[in-house]
């Protein structure tokens, strides 16, 4: 009998931080995500990098723009093909919330009405995820 892949989020950082705005946040926010990972073979951790990026109408004038690492723990897992499609799926659904509430405070400690993301599906972010995966 195989035993399932399963895997947990072990840790996560927001490594940096950009926070840029005038008097207010724009009113139409637009967000952009890029993700990446690294699949370290020996330990079996995968390391879940992505760029969260918001802006109003100018793509090119972020007002938020932030790094974050989380580090995933597989059982089972020993090589990079072995990971299951269903975490390139879910990965970053585990992290957005610890990054909405990051965004929260970090707007709320700024002295601005805090700004609170909507929930979204990130399924689109699977394949990029995946493209932009490799082992160390």
């Amino acid at each position: 009998m195989n035993n399932p892949a399963s895997f947990q989020l072990d840790d996560y950082i927001f490594n940096n931080i950009l926070l840029r705005f005038e008097k207010e946040l724009p009113k139409d926010i637009n967000i952009d995500i890029v993700p990446s990972g690294v699949f370290n073979v020996d330990n079996s951790l995968f390391d879940l990098t992505f760029e969260f990026v918001a802006f109003g109408i100018d793509r090119e004038k972020p007002f938020i723009k932030i790094n974050c690492i989380g580090s995933f723990v597989f059982q089972n897992i020993k090589t990079i093909n072995e990971i299951p499609e269903y975490f390139y799926r879910n990965a970053m659904a585990l992290l957005f919330p610890y990054l909405r509430a990051f965004i929260s405070v970090l707007t709320l400690q700024a002295n601005i009405p805090p700004l609170v993301l909507p929930t979204y599906n990130l399924s689109q972010l699977e394949k990029p995820l995946r493209e932009n995966t490799t082992t160390n």
